[in-house]
């Protein structure tokens, strides 16, 4: 198995104010050891990203948006494309995640439309796949999940996903408190690594990282971190402040040393 450098993201929704998104972001910068052994990235609004972007250049934290269009351009309104989110200075972008798919109605086609979109600019893609408390109640997570896959993925050569990252996030874990359980979360992420060898080969199975997402806070990350296919976090809530999530970032370490 090839070494995996955990990944930490924190995806601070639509939470804070300009002030607040600048302040944030350099107690991260600021807070985050030299030479970490993890990445660490943050995901603003976009209103912010042009004020947290001056903050963060040249330091260890990464800048990515939360959601990016596949054109490049055109009578869009209200929509960002990915070449905008590059000339603002993001190097990532968040793709499908579960409330964008629940309360945007986004589909896997489009989804799928803005993977491409965001690899074709250089993006590192951190997509979300993920089933709900039902879904899993059924017994259908892996078909959920296979389809949000293959919806997101299909028709991508190996040698187009370099960037790729995938998030699993359990919808029922999200903003709920609940987190799956180190055992849980590492069945899902196995899979989703058996899917992937399956698609595009052994080489990039064990070159993307697989991030958890759902709840995660410093008491549960270094559990989920031991687990072999788990390489980090998509952070939401615990994100939104520096102390709680550099703690993650340290667990996350912890977990893989």
């Amino acid at each position: 198995m090839k070494d995996r450098r955990p990944l930490v993201v924190g995806n601070w929704k639509m939470h804070l104010d300009g002030a607040g998104a600048e302040r944030l972001a350099g107690e991260i910068r600021d807070g985050l050891p030299p030479g970490a052994s993890v990445d660490v990235g943050v995901c603003p609004p976009f209103p912010y990203l042009c004020r947290v972007s001056p903050v963060l250049k040249g330091s260890a934290v990464a800048l990515g948006a939360q959601d990016g269009h596949w054109e490049q351009q055109g009578p869009f309104t209200g929509w960002v494309s990915m070449a905008m989110l590059v000339d603002v200075g993001c190097s990532s972008v968040i793709i499908g995640h579960s409330e964008r798919r629940q309360f945007g109605r986004e589909t896997d086609d489009e989804i799928g439309r803005k993977v491409r979109a965001g690899l074709d600019q250089g993006l590192g893609v951190i997509l979300c796949v993920g089933e709900t408390g039902p879904e899993r109640d059924a017994g259908v997570t892996e078909a959920i999940v296979a389809r949000q896959l293959s919806g997101a993925l299909e028709g991508l050569a190996s040698r187009g996903i370099r960037g790729l990252v995938v998030a699993y996030e359990p919808v029922w874990a999200i903003g709920t408190g609940k987190t799956a359980t180190p055992a849980l979360a590492q069945e899902a992420h196995q899979f989703i690594r058996q899917w992937i060898l399956g698609r595009l080969g052994s080489d990039v199975a064990q070159q993307v990282r697989i991030l958890y997402g759902g709840s995660v806070k410093p008491d549960n990350m270094r559990a989920l971190a031991e687990m072999p296919d788990i390489d980090g976090a998509l952070v939401g809530g615990a994100s939104l402040q520096a102390s709680g999530f550099l703690d993650i970032v340290r667990q996350a370490a912890a977990g893989k040393g």
